[in-house]
């Protein structure tokens, strides 16, 4: 299992992700950029099944480039998107959405969003079984 997610991406894995508790499954985060940066690039790799709560990026947008495997993006009220690599989604402000790897599929994307921007991130409830099992 190892070896999967080490190769899932191109970039680095990192180590278990520190905000794991709003995540169902194991979740591992690289920084790629220095603190200096005006950016937070991270890498986010997931294993098969994993998923981040619902959550609101407040005061900055995220975009997502997906690097490795398969996954899911979706946004509140709306139809989920399959990513693959390659596949690139912008989340606008104050956008309640939760993405994730498919059941059978690591994956790993890019996250981009703005550093310094306090109190961006809302985390809501987990993503419950029935809704993404039917998907």
């Amino acid at each position: 299992m190892d070896n999967e997610k080490n190769n899932v991406s191109p970039f680095e894995v990192g180590g278990i992700n520190p905000v794991s508790q709003y995540f169902s499954g194991k979740t591992y985060l690289a920084s790629l950029t220095s603190k200096d940066a005006q950016v937070d690039i991270a890498n986010v790799t997931f294993e098969p099944g994993c998923r981040n709560n619902w959550h609101v990026h407040h005061g900055a947008q995220q975009i997502l480039v997906c690097v490795g495997g398969k996954g899911w993006y979706q946004e509140w009220g709306k139809e989920p998107v399959l990513m693959t690599p390659g596949s690139v989604v912008e989340i606008p402000l104050d956008v309640k959405h939760w993405h994730g790897a498919t059941k059978d599929s690591w994956f790993a994307h890019l996250s981009i969003i703005a550093k310094g921007v306090e109190g961006s991130h809302e985390w809501l409830e987990p993503v419950d079984d029935e809704h993404y099992n039917a998907l």
